[in-house]
């Protein structure tokens, strides 16, 4: 998957299209308030810090690693989503204003028809105690549920696993 492929039309508002580096502050900010805002509903405030970490370059170099998407409406980042070579959807995040817009969806629809072009046909993913729903409804069914640890905070998270898209 090299990041080659085109804007994904989809309907309504809401564009997908490839990661480029300019767009690196604005996954960061969608990253941040996603995590600070969205999961602090089911997080403690300290592993809301943990998990909100983050380093650029090591986040440069991450997005470009595999193929991320970044969905747009109105001119506006609104969400973005990274899916390695191997399946693993390696992150999900929608800025908290265009919650239940269908950006997540449009991520989803994006990361499935590349996976398709290139072969993959399973997709894994770790979902949070926020994101669990979201992924059942896309079809994502719970693997196994597990306790992480990041930046000294333990997590409670789910694998999931979506077949036959």
């Amino acid at each position: 998957m090299d990041g080659t492929e085109r804007e994904v039309p989809l309907a309504g508002r809401v564009a997908v299209r490839p990661y480029s580096p300019a767009d690196l502050d604005a996954v960061i900010g969608i990253y941040h308030s996603a995590i600070r805002e969205t999961a602090a509903a089911d997080y403690m405030p300290a592993q809301i810090e943990a998990w909100s970490q983050v380093d650029r370059v090591t986040w440069a170099a991450g997005r470009q690693a595999g193929c991320c998407w970044v969905a747009w409406i109105d001119g506006e980042a609104a969400g973005f989503a990274d899916l390695e070579p191997c399946g693993h959807l390696d992150m999900l995040y929608v800025r908290p204003a265009h919650g239940r817009q269908g950006v997540a969806r449009a991520l989803i629809q994006a990361v499935e028809a590349t996976a398709t072009a290139h072969g993959v046909s399973t997709l894994q993913t770790e979902a949070s105690l926020t994101a669990r729903p979201f992924f059942e409804a896309a079809g994502f069914r719970v693997v196994v549920e597990e306790t992480v640890k990041r930046n000294g905070q333990s997590f409670r998270r789910y694998r999931m696993r979506k077949d036959g898209f």
